[in-house]
């Protein structure tokens, strides 16, 4: 798992040297269970404590023993002790609904049918407008101008299938994620893959806000009374798309199925019934209102339409970065669905495009296009109604692309370090929340800065989504040249000119946009590669600083640690006397909660075992699969010190571990239980943001229990 990586082959073999020499200082004692004055498993003690203050905080229920030495955290282990906190939970299940272990991630994936309208929304979405972004450009030379439409629309047909054909590739070439950042990260470099990522984190915050703007302005014009709400309903509508994207990928792939599959039925009848009332006449086009001329013709005007109606490719990078949230086999499902996306994207296009040219539409400021091609397929009946509030859910739920992509970028960044770890963290519902929630709150800041009016940010759509799609395929032509294979020539001239084609519209909207709001490009790409290589850098830190070293290195100075004073919080009640005044009357249980072997842990350990009391340590682990690998690393160490394992199949850490405590206390509450921390101190207050602080949030949640004693080791970092 990416939150618990495995330690490598090297850092083993040092653990082995560095059990030796423990093996060597215990030789004479060995604290093991029948020295440990309590059954840290709980199992020798009757399955309800006596009632005090501590039994209705922590039954022993909470945990239910499955193997030796080694217990499960039940649901209820999960919930936080204080009022307030059970309080937030109960509304948090009652909105979220109640937790999935661990183990129910496999079903949380999706299959084909759910997956195509969750991950194609944004991208179907978009031929309710890209055509009609085309055309407005189109319409400035004048409506003799509107001709060229077919040929421009010929060229993206072209694009699409290049571009659909390429990522058919990259998705069995990487079929453990496709996205741009991991593609160009692999083969172009690690500051290529972060403007990849850029690109795309620019395209998702832009999807959600400018999706929602559109789908609120489709509800106020067909009701004017509402536009003076228009950023509260845009701000509840963003509130809805987090909380349906909270309550996981299957939860919301039902909730969000519906309007995807409404309009595509939508355009079926609209396209059929528009080409069939066309064929009645012959296929003969209706010559189009005249449109005065503002600017000339000219092969810039062409290029801003071809890029313009390129808007209608946004979202078709969505299955490549969503290959791990599909049944297995993930990657063949994967690419069946991206084939289905483009077709129906190429045929909605297309179709779209000769309707237009055949019944002579041109845009106007007061209706949409597709408006008016359902105004004069229907004019009357209920058909316009229906294609229009299909239109208007689409565009509202487009944005729940992005919902799926963005977290998983994040994580993807996450795990090699490029952007806070917290990111990695599956949240109740198996969904990356913190990355759901940070997207919201980017969508919707821009969406209140804005007023709900975001048409100046399209212009950003292009640039950004086509640098990551040019960037992906220049990788992919890497890529085919390096592992070669099978038909490797044909396969890198596929994505080679994908990746010129690209690169084309990223630059023709870069330049003729400049002045519109592309600028904003230059200076938020370089910003979030900075931002992520200084992320990197503090990582790395961390790194160096906790890295297993051979005991010949094991005492050097490296760090500048301070004396760590112990901090008992607890306050006395009935039934513990905090009344001990000399050593004689104290008695030690000592406690170290270890996640991973590193140089913290080791600290910790070491002192704990040095203060010559009984000691265990305790693991929290998320599933069997890592615990029985932590238990071999145990092993590998030496098995020094008892080791006690919690599976907390519900991810939670710190509740588990403050009942646990608790439960310790209250079976044996004549014991001053002593857990002993491991905890990096950092220099800089902007790094606390890149740690989840676990040594201190557990803190917190023990310090008014009386009888626990916290003592943290510091590990220092230099920079």
């Amino acid at each position: 798992m990416a939150e618990y990586p495995p330690l490598t082959a090297d850092e083993v073999n040092v653990l082995r040297e560095i059990g030796q020499r423990w093996g060597s200082a215990f030789r004479d004692r060995r604290p093991r269970q029948t020295e440990l004055p309590l059954d840290p498993t709980l199992g020798r003690y009757p399955p309800t404590p006596t009632p005090t203050r501590f039994g209705r905080l922590a039954p022993i229920e909470m945990f239910r023993a499955e193997k030796p030495d080694e217990l499960v955290a039940t649901v209820r282990a999960g919930i936080p002790e204080s009022r307030l906190g059970r309080a937030l939970a109960r509304v948090r299940r009652v909105v979220l609904g109640p937790p999935l272990t661990s183990a129910a991630l496999l079903y949380e994936r999706m299959r084909k049918l759910v997956a195509l309208p969750v991950l194609s929304s944004d991208l179907l979405s978009s031929v309710a407008y890209g055509p009609e972004a085309m055309l407005t450009i189109l319409a400035l030379a004048g409506s003799s101008a509107l001709g060229l439409s077919l040929p421009i629309a010929a060229a993206l047909v072209v694009l699409m299938i290049v571009v659909g054909l390429s990522y058919r590739q990259t998705i069995p070439a990487y079929p453990h994620g496709a996205g741009s950042y991991i593609v160009a990260s692999d083969n172009l470099g690690r500051r290529s893959g972060l403007a990849a990522a850029a690109g795309l984190m620019m395209d998702y915050i832009l999807t959600v806000s400018v999706s929602v703007s559109a789908g609120i302005h489709a509800v106020t014009s067909a009701l004017p009374a509402l536009t003076p709400l228009t950023v509260p309903l845009g701000l509840l509508m963003i509130a809805v798309l987090l909380a349906g994207n909270l309550r996981g990928v299957r939860a919301a792939g039902t909730i969000f199925a519906a309007p995807t599959y409404l309009f595509l039925g939508a355009m079926v009848l609209l396209l059929g019934v528009g080409l069939a009332q066309v064929a009645g006449r012959g296929f003969t086009p209706t010559p189009p209102p005249p449109v005065p001329a503002v600017e000339g013709l000219s092969l810039l005007l062409v290029l801003r339409a071809f890029s313009s109606g390129a808007t209608s490719m946004t979202g078709i990078e969505a299955v490549s970065n969503a290959v791990p949230a599909f049944r297995a086999p993930e990657w063949r499902n994967a690419r069946t669905t991206l084939t289905w996306m483009v077709s129906l994207l190429i045929v909605m296009f297309a179709g779209l495009m000769v309707l237009i040219h055949l019944d002579g539409v041109v845009p106007r400021p007061e209706e949409t296009v597709l408006s008016q091609l359902a105004h004069r397929t229907f004019p009357t009946g209920p058909w316009y109604v229906i294609i229009q509030a299909a239109t208007a859910l689409i565009l509202l739920f487009a944005a729940n692309t992005a919902y799926n992509d963005f977290p998983r970028l994040l994580f993807f960044m996450a795990r090699d370090g490029y952007a806070p770890r917290r990111f990695l963290h599956m949240g109740d519902r198996l969904a990356f929340s913190n990355g759901i929630i940070a997207l919201s709150v980017g969508a919707g800041l821009i969406f209140f800065a804005f007023g709900g009016k975001t048409q100046s940010l399209i212009p950003l759509f292009a640039v950004g989504v086509f640098l990551a799609f040019s960037l992906s395929q220049a990788g992919m032509v890497v890529h085919w040249r390096r592992v070669r294979g099978r038909h490797w020539r044909r396969r890198q001239a596929v994505n080679g000119v994908g990746s010129l084609l690209c690169a084309l519209v990223m630059l023709t909207a870069a330049i003729t946009k400049f002045a519109a709001g592309a600028w904003v490009v230059v200076i938020v790409v370089p910003a979030i590669i900075l931002l992520a290589l200084g992320i990197r850098r503090h990582y790395n830190t961390v790194e160096r600083a906790l890295r297993l070293h051979p005991p010949a290195t094991t005492a050097r100075k490296r760090l500048v640690p301070t004396p760590a004073q112990p901090a008992n919080g607890a306050t006395g009640n009935a039934a513990t006397q905090e009344t001990e005044e000399s050593p004689q009357e104290v008695r030690h249980l000592v406690v170290v909660p270890v996640a991973r072997f590193d140089l913290a842990a080791l600290r910790a350990l070491a002192y704990a075992a040095s203060l010559g009391s009984t000691a265990f340590a305790v693991h929290i682990s998320p599933d069997e699969e890592e615990a029985d690998r932590f238990r071999e690393q145990w092993e590998n160490w030496g098995d020094h010190l008892r080791l006690e394992i919690i599976v907390s199949p519900y991810r939670a850490i710190i509740p588990p571990l403050a009942h646990y405590f608790a439960t310790l206390h209250t079976l044996r509450p004549d014991i001053s239980l002593t857990v002993v921390l491991p905890e990096i101190v950092i220099r800089h207050r902007w790094h606390e943001l890149l740690h989840s602080r676990t040594p201190q949030r557990l803190r917190r949640a023990l310090r008014h229990l009386p009888g626990i004693v916290i003592t943290s080791v510091p590990i220092h970092l230099s920079e």
